[in-house]
Parts: C-alpha cells; structure tokens; sequence
C-alpha cells in the first residue's frame, strides 16, 4: 500500500506549490493529487512537474463533463510528456445539480456517458501517436477530425493511466471494466469497501475479461490526531464534512450499509432548506468512528495500515500536506508505510 499527499494549491503562491511539491518527493510519497475544488486541478501540475522527477502526478479528480474531450486529451497529452510519464488522469462525474446548475452543461446518464468519454480519449491519443485517422463514433462523443497541424504527435510515454472516482456500484463497475483504477470517495468505510466497492469492481472487470488486480483502488482517509485541543477541531471539521457528504442523495447507500438511511434523508432534508448549521450534529460518535481514524500522531500509522491493508492500494490523507507543519506526523505516517509499498 503506497502514501500519497494531496495538493492543496493557491495560484497565487506559485512558488510555494513547486515547494510543497518538491518536499512531497524528498519526503518519500509515493504519489501527489490534485482535487477540483475552488482552482482548476491542472494547473498545480504543471508546477509540480518542475520541481520533480519521480513521484507520479495526478487529479483526484477532475470533473470530465464540462470539458471537452479533445481539450482533456490535450492537456493530459501535455502533462504526460512534461512528466516524463508520471501523470494519472483522474475523472469524477459530479451530482446532477452541480453539472447542471455549478458547471452549466446538460445532464446524461453518467455511467455509459463516462464510458463513451474514456472511448473517446483512447482514440484521440491512439491517432495522436499512430498517425492514424481519428473516427471515434460513440453515443454521445464524435470525434472524426484530426489534421497533421492540431496533433502533437507521438509521444515518448503514450499510455496515460486513466482513474475513475464514485460511490455506487455502477462507477465502481465501470471502473473494472474500462479504467485503470478507482478513486473511491471520501464518504466511505471498511465495510463500504469489502461490500460494496471491490465486489463491484470486480464484477465489471469480469464482464470485460479483466483481472480486477489491475485496477488501482486509491482512497483519502478522514483522520482525527494531536493533542486534545486539536482532535476537538478536526471531530468538528470531519463531523461537518461527513454531514456535508452524506446528505447527497446518491450517496445514501454509503448510510444505508451501515443502518443509517433515516439520519441520511434528515441530512438531505436540512441541506435543502439550506440549514447546515444543523447538519454536524447528526454525525454520532458511532458515526465518526465508522468513517474516520482517530489515533494519536504516533499510533496514526499504524492504524491506517491495519484498517486499509488488502482493501486499497494507494492511500491519502483528507489533509493535505505541507511542509514545516505536521512534518513529525508525516514522518511516522511515512515510516509505518514504508514496509507496505508494493
């Protein structure tokens, strides 16, 4: 099971995003993404790509929808050769209201959509590097022009590894039969994993004839350390999170796993009257300690690792990395992975 650090950037702090990216490196993770939140997730790679040489680059994730294709293609083409063949595509679908109503394109059934998307991008690059003509026909992306003047050309390192993000089993299962590796959300739990992810990975891999080894399963851990006044803080920020999360509808069955479709449609009835301040206190400890990991700094590591090993892959932190705070965390964090890496 490899560590990676998440890449919180702030354009305006281009320098310090080289930094963090150079630190992330030096310090031994394994691997460094980038999210779609409040900035675009692309541009901090760029940064990073020159302040590194090893460690592998990635979105976790960027939304695919609003984008084109053909402008995906290119900018992951681009990060790829400046990497050096570091970099990790990594899309995520988004909830009907934000697709519609934050990003202002049209709704389509995300699954067979994402799977005509990852079509599409595997053609554009296969012409890219072949020389061949581009005429990808799919149900809802048709690309069927490309001249010798708008294609890069082949590149050194063309296999761009593709990762896929969601919560219900039809992302999962798509991410088994097409992708490379599965970001699973936040919002989950052993149990999640064990019952609901995996198995549905692999069914997709198996309706594909795939080995569902292949596919990558990378997840970001909500975790609660330090001393007493700091777990208060993080308990309020992950209670405030979880709540956030859990009352999106298309994520209730995260809630109805473990029993708790009742608080999840109490969530989703306070969200829509915009009360969040309400929201919080529904996350029960119980709760808190089905979602999150809560050790002291010393004993973090240790608890990850017996909590995510032969579920996940790749681990991350919902806390992004930084360098000179919380430099003794990661390092044990580090120093409790370093013998689980394969």
């Amino acid at each position: 099971m490899k560590l990676d650090a998440s890449l919180m950037a702030d354009p305006r702090r281009a320098g310090r995003t080289r930094e963090i990216a150079a630190a992330a490196e030096q310090r031994g993770f394994a691997g460094l993404w980038s999210p779609e939140i409040n900035h675009d997730p692309f541009l901090p790679l760029a940064l990073a790509v020159d302040a590194t040489s090893r460690i592998t680059l990635g979105t976790a994730v960027a939304i695919a929808f609003p984008r084109s294709p053909l402008v995906l293609a290119h900018t992951a083409w681009d990060l790829q050769a400046a990497s050096g063949g570091r970099f990790v595509l990594g899309l995520g679908t988004q909830v009907r209201p934000h697709i519609e109503r934050r990003f202002g394109v049209p709704w389509q059934p995300p699954v067979p959509r994402l799977r005509d998307y990852i079509g599409a991008l595997r053609a554009i690059w296969h012409a890219w590097q072949t020389g061949s003509r581009l005429a990808y026909q799919g149900e809802y992306y048709q690309h069927t022009l490309m001249t010798p003047f708008f294609s890069p050309g082949p590149a050194r390192h063309p296999s761009i590894p593709i990762f896929i993000a969601g919560v219900n089993a039809g992302l999962a299962q798509l991410a088994g039969e097409c992708a490379d590796g599965f970001h699973v959300h936040p919002l989950h739990s052993p149990a999640t994993l064990r019952d609901l992810t995996r198995p549905a990975i692999a069914q997709g891999a198996a309706r594909a004839g795939r080995d569902p080894a292949a596919i990558t399963v990378a997840a970001s851990a909500f975790v609660i350390t330090g001393d007493a006044a700091r777990r208060a803080g993080m308990r309020a920020m992950v209670r405030q999170q979880l709540a956030f999360y859990a009352s999106t509808p298309s994520y209730r069955v995260v809630l109805e796993h473990h029993g708790w479709a009742e608080v999840a449609e109490q969530l989703s009835a306070l969200a829509s009257a915009r009360r969040w301040g309400e929201m919080p206190a529904l996350i029960d400890d119980a709760m808190l300690a089905t979602f999150a990991v809560e050790a002291a700094p010393d004993e973090l590591g240790a608890a990850l690792v017996e909590r995510y090993t032969g579920l996940v892959d790749r681990l991350s932190l919902y806390l992004p990395f930084e360098p000179g705070v919380d430099d003794s965390l990661w390092s044990a964090l580090l120093a409790a992975f370093a013998g689980t890496a394969t």
